[in-house]
């Protein structure tokens, strides 16, 4: 296989997942309640979120990229912080819905060991975007992810993201802890992390 037929077989592979993203987003998907076997995880019941206990958790894959500000960044740099990781796109009215409910949580929690970032998928133009999060009043950062790439780093099975939007929590070590699979809004967000914050760093 010729060195330019890789990359490209890659930009395939990562707008077919973008795509994806697209088909099942912007909408909440129904929920069992049950233990998933292979993975240990809580799958939430009634619209919770998906959880997943300390012990049993999975990697989250080490995102990198340049946020729409133009900055350089990866969720290694924030190890050791409760991290709160929010798949969104301009285009989509429940993430309009969500994103001051979100800068709400961001404003309470980002002085105690708490950081916020977005991962802004299928915004073709990122001025769109960024008008996004002025209008919004988002202070948090956000990488800018038009074609999947780094939402294609999650692991199958794991609690990755499966439609947009999708907010994810993980722990001071790094791991997969919860994830909401629709808007979230602000208490509900709270509920979530406030386990997670509440565990004793190792």
């Amino acid at each position: 296989m010729s060195g330019t037929t890789r990359p490209r077989l890659r930009l395939a592979a990562a707008v077919t997942a973008a795509a994806a993203l697209v088909l099942t987003g912007c909408s909440s998907s129904g929920s069992s309640g049950s233990t998933d076997a292979q993975t240990g995880f809580i799958i939430g019941k009634g619209g919770a979120p998906d959880v997943a206990a300390a012990g049993h958790r999975q990697d989250a894959p080490d995102i990198s990229g340049t946020t729409l500000e133009g900055a350089k960044v990866s969720l290694s740099d924030y190890r050791g912080k409760v991290v709160v990781l929010n798949v969104w796109g301009s285009w989509c009215n429940p993430c309009r819905a969500e994103a001051p409910e979100l800068q709400q949580i961001w404003d309470r929690y980002k002085d105690q060991g708490v950081q916020f970032l977005g991962i802004n998928t299928r915004d073709i133009d990122p001025k769109n975007a960024i008008r996004f999060e002025q209008e919004k009043g988002v202070t948090f950062p956000s990488l800018y992810d038009p074609d999947g790439t780094q939402i294609l780093k999650f692991p199958k099975g794991s609690l990755n993201p499966k439609s947009i939007p999708t907010t994810i929590v993980i722990d001071r070590e790094g791991k997969l802890a919860a994830r909401s699979m629709k808007a979230l809004e602000s208490d509900k967000l709270e509920a979530m992390l406030a386990p997670v914050m509440a565990e004793q760093p190792k």
